[in-house]
């Protein structure tokens, strides 16, 4: 889906033009193709584009961005990744696993900067994070305990908790698994629900009624599409919610712990600047969050009567209210 003119105006309105910017004017102005699975990446985008303004790299003067998005549709990312190659960008930055393997099967010539993908090694995009090898390296989220960590903190915030419904994709269940084995060493009990469509997703939560005290919502492109719906039907539940990524705070959800995304798309474009002044993706190891944020809604938390203790509130990074 094209949305060009938006996040063209999006940071038109919210960064001017600097003096490194100005003296540094290419010969040849390059094309970066993106491939996102949907718009409200536009949040990290703006911080990828202002760290590109920094570097010297400003839309439509000295370079050229063409974005493109899936909106949570699995099926449509080999005909945009084609696309994109078709187009000849000079690099291509992904956003998520499945944009970026779809990438990655389109070509192995145009180099590709991924900016969050979950394990890039297990889904094949490179051979290993120290050398990623071929046409591709990026930001990976892997980190082994961030799910413990994740179920850790909601017991902590619910605890009575006895059993956790943990929902995800089929079609990209790294998560999941990570999730389910925190469950079984904490000596809680796993209920899991795939969901694959939108058309999935009521369905998954009336089959959880009665059965489960919390919900983990494992990172995913259609979840985060379907945020809203998601915590609307976990509020009529009266479940606490815990994801990964803080947008399904923003929107009603309880908690989440994750990577700074803005931060990694920063780094995304440090990674592209160093494509575009002759560097090789093969010889730029893949590279790992340094920053995570703990987040609160206490809006959400009052409406379903649950008290985050002071010494858990004390641990966050941002507390909606």
């Amino acid at each position: 889906m094209r949305r060009r003119k938006f996040i063209t105006l999006l940071v038109s309105a919210t960064f001017a033009g600097s003096p490194v910017a100005r003296s540094q004017q290419p010969a040849k102005r390059p094309t970066i193709g993106y491939l996102g699975p949907a718009t409200l990446d536009s949040q990290r985008l703006a911080a990828f584009v202002k760290r590109l303004r920094d570097l010297g790299w400003i839309e439509g003067r000295t370079i050229a961005i063409e974005f493109r998005w899936s909106e949570g549709r699995n099926e449509r990312l080999a005909e945009t990744a084609a696309e994109l190659v078709r187009l000849k960008m000079d690099v291509i930055v992904t956003s998520a696993t499945l944009p970026s393997v779809a990438v990655k099967q389109a070509t192995s010539a145009i180099p590709i900067v991924f900016a969050a993908v979950a394990d890039p090694v297990g889904a094949g995009v490179v051979e290993s994070l120290a050398r990623p090898g071929g046409n591709a390296t990026g930001l990976s989220l892997q980190q082994s305990d961030a799910a413990g960590k994740r179920i850790e903190l909601l017991r902590e915030v619910v605890p009575n908790l006895r059993r956790l419904a943990i929902t995800y994709n089929g079609g990209n269940p790294l998560d999941m698994r990570e999730a389910q084995e925190a469950t079984r060493v904490l000596g809680l009990e796993a209920v899991t629900s795939d969901i694959r469509r939108p058309e999935d997703i009521t369905p998954a939560f009336d089959a959880l009624k009665g059965r489960v005290e919390a919900i983990y919502v494992c990172n995913d492109p259609l979840a985060i599409t379907n945020r809203v719906r998601i915590n609307t039907l976990a509020l009529v539940m009266r479940l606490p919610t815990m994801f990964g990524a803080r947008e399904f705070v923003e929107v009603g959800g309880v908690m989440s712990y994750g990577p700074n995304l803005s931060e990694l798309y920063r780094r995304a474009a440090e990674l592209v600047d160093k494509i575009l002044r002759g560097a090789k993706p093969a010889d730029l190891p893949v590279e790992q969050p340094t920053k995570f944020d703990l987040i609160f809604n206490l809006t959400t938390a009052k409406a379903l009567g649950l008290t985050i203790p002071p010494m858990v509130l004390a641990r966050a990074d941002e507390v909606i209210e």
